[in-house]
């Protein structure tokens, strides 16, 4: 009951109040479908809530108890102000039968939508913001001050954060995450703190759990949004096919259930547009600044919210020059948030500006021509429009024509004329077709095509700002797509308008007949609309059945929830490099969700001295200091030893991510770790002996992963490849491995192996299939030079690739496998 309460508290109620109000002709509003008004009560809420998250985040104050009570006082100020005279009069619209179709989506959504990917580990965005909303969440602020950082005394920074002599951030904490000051510890996330600021408050109403939920929750509202905006401009049949299409789509349940600030735009930008039109279009003064609010908190979402923003604000001229005024109060909140914007780009954010500024130093002289001139000509539009009654009458008559044309040239130019050539890439060049190919069908964009022509031709003036924002967002990325050519990773680009504008604009197609709008072959068209959207339905259905059925990286939490109980609050955890395996990526949510010391080496070759001076001003902070690895670090030394704590290897389900092709299966990601303890060092023993494969982490370098097979650990050698061993007693004189060729083919070469101590070389050997012992015998003068210290062998071997050989999968470049070392 308490959860259910604040959600309401943040949710719904400040929202609800303000909307009741009686303020900006509130009858209007009250003439407004009951779905929609709850649909907006909804929206304002969540807008309040965000924006106290980032206010209190920014001032370094936020708590979940702060926002509940902002949002209380909110409504209660709002309620005040209004005299608690809150009953809509004359009285609202009573629910009616439309309200089954927001409650279906809303039905829909929770079905398609969840369980939620469990990612909140490290190397890619979608860990990055989980693990951002819950540091704002944890510890209240937008950019962290990490005790583990500061605590770093200044010689052994190098280890874990070495200086990127970047003027915007000193060096990177986390993959994502940036360091401001060694000194201070000061940290902050890498991307804009909107969607962070869900996730936190997701958090606050049900820990981990309610996180993770706030993608699924956002899709929902998207859903909405969608149908609500799309209903408005060509009808509730076609706005709720739209929707229920897009419920269906690979796209929309995949990142539904996968953590991404796209479905978050998807969401505030079709509110927005919502906003506009019934502000603009339809004279409703008191939705002039929600609209403006939500585009001010689409700039704090993502840069590329500003095609949003354009697309909108040129429909808003356009609407003014053609005789529809917008009302003043837009302007003063989007010009306080642009502000409030500025200086949060140039504070909190100034690392993340670099990639817009890169961007911006890469366009072209035409494009920056082409840009100034399109400015200067919505200027003179406007200026124009507002004194010339023929100025306006000719916009109005050639704005829908010009559109057209431009949507359609540019489509037909992409399907049939762009190829990949000179600094053209190939995911650029066929972006479109690969849109259309896998994620929305041919058939679709032809009536998508043929409803944005009839839908511009009938309705431009009823919402210009969604004709022109489809127009800008597809023209924009279609023409580069500015992000890694994964598929579903570059699918995101079309998640926020591209897809769910062409749902509408085909679904308007196809029940053109039904509404008897433009077309009165009712009886016709209707029937074969239906059955189209049907079969397109069935489609989209079939193909997102893999994903549905997945989640991905299920199971990972309790597994990090085991690890972290492992160590303790007062331990500092040291982790491998990421250049030697995917562990470090376990880092990032021991740090920042589980509250642990953890620190990355930056090199799996750390400088030892260096290294062991840190471990003693460590063991004098800390309780314990740990090691966790799994692929290789160069740490022995005569000053410490090690001892083992715990040993895991586990997999979890991670969908395939090919380069420029399309998804295929489920793969099993594997995590093979294990934790040692520094402890004081031990006597050299008079002999070696090491099981590959096995707690080795602290041993080998340059080597493929742990595996197992018929009893055997083994790891597979490179082409160069070390492994350290304990120092030499005077007396050793030999050096075993047991190694096998693995089965090499005959079509590969045969599996030489050289092997060195120190500078000295050993012998080379021909490894055969099967293991078995090779034996290298140890110059006295070489066990005399080195007393007390480790000793690193080198394994040369010749390699072979089974991609390049059989046709396999398996793309790693393979020596030999090692079982174990004995030194004697």
């Amino acid at each position: 009951m308490t959860t259910l309460l604040a959600l309401v508290v943040v949710a719904w109620l400040p929202g609800a109040v303000l909307f009741r109000s009686p303020i900006a002709a509130r009858e209007k509003r009250a003439a407004l479908a009951a779905e929609e008004r709850f649909f907006w009560s909804v929206v304002l809420s969540i807008a309040m809530s965000l924006a106290i998250v980032l206010a209190l985040a920014a001032m370094h104050r936020y708590s979940f108890a702060k926002l509940l009570t902002g949002d209380a006082a909110l409504a209660l100020a709002f309620a005040a102000s209004a005299r608690f005279r809150l009953r809509f009069d004359p009285p609202a619209r009573r629910p009616g039968p439309g309200m089954l179709l927001p409650l279906a989506l809303v039905a829909i959504g929770l079905w398609r939508f969840f369980p939620s990917a469990e990612y909140i580990i490290g190397g890619k965005d979608p860990g990055v913001y989980m693990n951002e909303g819950i540091q704002i969440a944890q510890r209240g602020t937008l950019v962290v001050h990490d005790e583990t950082v500061s605590n770093v005394p200044a010689f052994a920074r190098d280890l874990f954060f070495p200086s990127h002599e970047n003027r915007s951030y000193y060096s990177v904490r986390f993959m994502g995450f940036f360091i401001q000051s060694p000194d201070t510890g000061a940290v902050v996330g890498q991307f804009p703190h909107l969607y962070p600021a869900s996730i936190a408050i997701g958090y606050g109403l049900h820990g981990l759990t309610g996180a993770r939920w706030t993608t699924g929750v956002w899709a929902i509202l998207g859903l909405l949004a969608v149908y609500f905006a799309g209903a408005r401009l060509v009808g509730r049949p076609a706005a709720a096919s739209a929707a229920f299409l897009l419920s269906l789509t690979t796209i929309q349940v995949w990142f539904s259930r996968y953590p991404n600030a796209e479905v978050v735009m998807q969401a505030l930008l079709f509110a927005a547009l919502l906003a506009i039109a019934r502000a603009q279009i339809d004279g409703d003064r008191f939705f002039a600044p929600v609209s403006s609010v939500l585009l001010v908190l689409l700039l704090f979402l993502r840069f590329d919210a500003v095609i949003g923003l354009a697309g909108i604000l040129a429909g808003a001229i356009f609407a003014a020059v053609s005789g529809r005024r917008l009302a003043w109060t837009f302007w003063p909140p989007l010009l306080i948030g642009t502000l409030l914007y500025a200086w949060y780009l140039a504070g909190p954010m100034r690392a993340y500006v670099e990639l817009p500024i890169i961007f911006a130093t890469h366009l072209t002289g035409w494009q920056y021509a082409l840009g100034a001139i399109g400015v200067a000509i919505a200027g003179l539009l406007l200026a124009a429009g507002a004194r010339s009654a023929r100025v306006s009458r000719t916009v109005t008559a050639w704005a829908p024509p010009v559109t057209i044309a431009v949507v359609i040239a540019a489509a037909l130019y992409a399907l049939f004329l762009r190829h990949a050539a000179g600094k053209l890439a190939a995911y650029d060049a066929y972006a479109l077709r690969t849109f259309v190919s896998f994620y929305f069908t041919y058939p679709a964009f032809i009536a998508a095509l043929i409803g944005f022509v009839l839908v511009a031709r009938a309705l431009f003036w009823r919402d210009p700002a969604f004709l022109l924002t489809l127009t800008a967002f597809s023209l924009f990325f279609f023409y580069k797509i500015r992000i890694v050519p994964d598929h579903f990773w570059m699918a995101r680009r079309f998640l926020p308008m591209i897809l769910p504008g062409a749902l509408l604009m085909a679904a308007a197609a196809a029940l053109v007949g039904v509404r008897g709008r433009w077309l009165t072959t009712r009886l016709i068209r209707g029937p074969i609309g239906i059955v189209f959207l049907a079969l397109l339905a069935a489609h989209y259905a079939r193909v997102s059945k893999p994903i549905l059925e997945h989640v991905e990286y299920a199971g990972v939490i309790p597994r990090l929830e085991r690890l972290a109980a492992k160590i303790h609050d007062d331990d500092l955890l040291v982790v491998e490099s990421r250049n030697a395996s995917d562990v470090h990526v376990l880092a990032l949510p021991l740090a920042y969700v589980y509250a642990r010391h953890v620190l990355v080496l930056a090199s799996p070759v750390p400088d030892k001295t260096t290294f062991a001076a840190f471990l003693d001003r460590a063991h004098a902070r800390y309780r314990r200091v740990l090691f966790m690895g799994g692929g290789g670090t160069d740490l022995l030394s005569s000053r410490w030893g090690v001892e083992p704590v715990a040993s895991e290897r586990f997999q979890i389900p991670e969908y395939d991510s090919p380069r420029e092709a399309y998804p295929r299966f489920v793969r099993e990601k594997e995590f093979d770790y294990s934790l040692y303890a520094f402890v004081p060092p031990s006597p050299p023993a008079g002999t070696f002996e090491l099981d590959i494969g096995v707690g080795d982490d602290l041993n080998v370098l340059r080597f493929h992963a742990k595996e197992q097979s018929e009893g055997h650990t083994f790891r597979w050698s490179r082409d160069r490849s070390y492994i350290t061993v304990g120092a030499l007693a005077a007396g050793s004189h030999t050096v075993t491995l047991w190694m096998s060729n693995g089965g090499r083919p005959p079509a590969a070469a045969p599996a030489d192996v050289t092997l060195r101590l120190g500078a000295r070389t050993l012998g080379t050997v021909r490894v055969g299939n099967g293991f078995g012992p090779y034996s290298f015998e140890v110059p006295a003068d070489v066990a005399a030079a080195v007393p007390g210290e480790p000793v690193r062998l080198t394994l040369e071997s010749t390699i072979w690739n089974p991609q390049q050989t059989l046709g396999s999968p398996d793309d790693r470049d393979l020596g030999v496998m090692v079982e174990r070392v004995t030194v004697r």
